[in-house]
């Protein structure tokens, strides 16, 4: 049977999959209605005191297909959003970690966006080579990225609470979600750059024999923390080129 962390990473994959068939039917919409035009105002990095960002704000700040032509982005599901922030770890040090594997915010935060993201087709690829993609984006690496901004030094202690929680963790935690559990073998810490902070964690877990992979990177950007999660049916490339886009377009 499979479990809810197999079906979340399936959830995820979806949206971006059907995208991905409707570009082979003509149609671009999925792709370019999660665009949104960059903000001039909010193009300057925020001092870790400022006051924190809006929603629209940061949607402004989210990287689009104007940054990587070669991605496909949409919008994250509800439903999505609604399973991450109802996860929990059977050790409770380890909550900001399950946080950042469900576009779930890790503490208060005044303002959220959120997009996800899967590479396209090379272009000139035949409506049937793109199709395929689709139904390949279901097995693939797709990215969530959620924005997050806080009010004082809260990107700071958000940063922090994962970063210890990573730490903590590292032998390991059953995760629960949609009153399944799956038990994570094991949380690897790794270095990250840009921003003011960053950090890389590695969760691995062994789904019905097979080995399952996500790569997180944490950015905090003065009082913005930038979560990129890339998640796959088993083991997940890491998001290197879309973390590179986002963090430029924070400044």
């Amino acid at each position: 049977m499979r479990t809810a962390l197999v079906r979340r990473t399936v959830l995820t994959a979806s949206a971006v999959s059907l995208a991905l068939l409707a570009t082979a039917c003509g149609s671009d919409k999925a792709g370019t209605k999660a665009d949104a035009k960059p903000s001039a105002a909010a193009s300057s990095p925020a001092a870790p005191a400022a006051k924190a960002k809006t929603d629209a704000e940061l949607s402004a700040l989210l990287v689009t297909k104007a940054e990587l032509a070669d991605h496909l982005f949409t919008a994250v599901p509800k439903d999505e959003v609604a399973l991450g922030e109802a996860a929990s770890g059977d050790k409770a040090e380890c909550l900001p970690v399950v946080k950042t594997q469900g576009t779930a915010i890790v503490g208060t935060a005044a303002g959220v966006a959120r997009t996800k993201a899967v590479a396209m087709p090379k272009e000139g690829a035949s409506p049937e080579d793109t199709a395929a993609a689709g139904l390949k984006a279901l097995a693939g690496t797709r990215t969530s990225v959620t924005l997050a901004s806080y009010e004082g030094k809260g990107a700071e202690e958000a940063f922090a609470a994962v970063k210890a929680a990573a730490t903590a963790c590292a032998g390991g935690f059953t995760l629960t979600m949609e009153g399944e559990t799956t038990k994570i073998d094991k949380v690897v810490s790794g270095t990250a750059t840009g921003g003011d902070e960053a950090l890389a964690l590695t969760l691995e877990a062994a789904v019905e024999g097979t080995k399952v992979t996500t790569e997180t990177v944490l950015v905090r950007k003065g009082n913005t923390l930038a979560t990129h999660t890339a998640s796959a049916l088993g083991v997940a490339e890491k998001p290197t080129a879309i973390v590179a886009a986002q963090v430029k377009k924070l400044g």
